[in-house]
C-alpha cells in the first residue's frame, strides 16, 4: 500500500463534491480542520482554546 497520488486525491474530491455539494464542502473542511487542531493540541497536552484565543 502506497501513499495517495494526485489522481486518487482528485477522484476523492470530485466524489465528495457530488455527494455533499459545493456549499457544504467548506463547512466540512473547517470542521475537519478544527477537529485535527484539537486532537493535535490534546496530544501535546495543551488545554482547549478559550473564547478570547479564537
Amino acid at each position: 500500500m502506497g501513499s495517495l497520488g494526485f489522481g486518487e486525491i482528485l477522484l476523492i474530491l470530485i466524489f465528495a463534491l457530488f455527494i455533499f455539494g459545493p456549499k457544504k464542502l467548506p463547512e466540512i473542511g473547517r470542521a475537519a480542520g478544527k477537529t485535527l487542531k484539537e486532537f493535535k493540541n490534546a496530544l501535546e497536552g495543551k488545554s482547549s482554546p478559550t473564547e478570547h484565543d479564537k
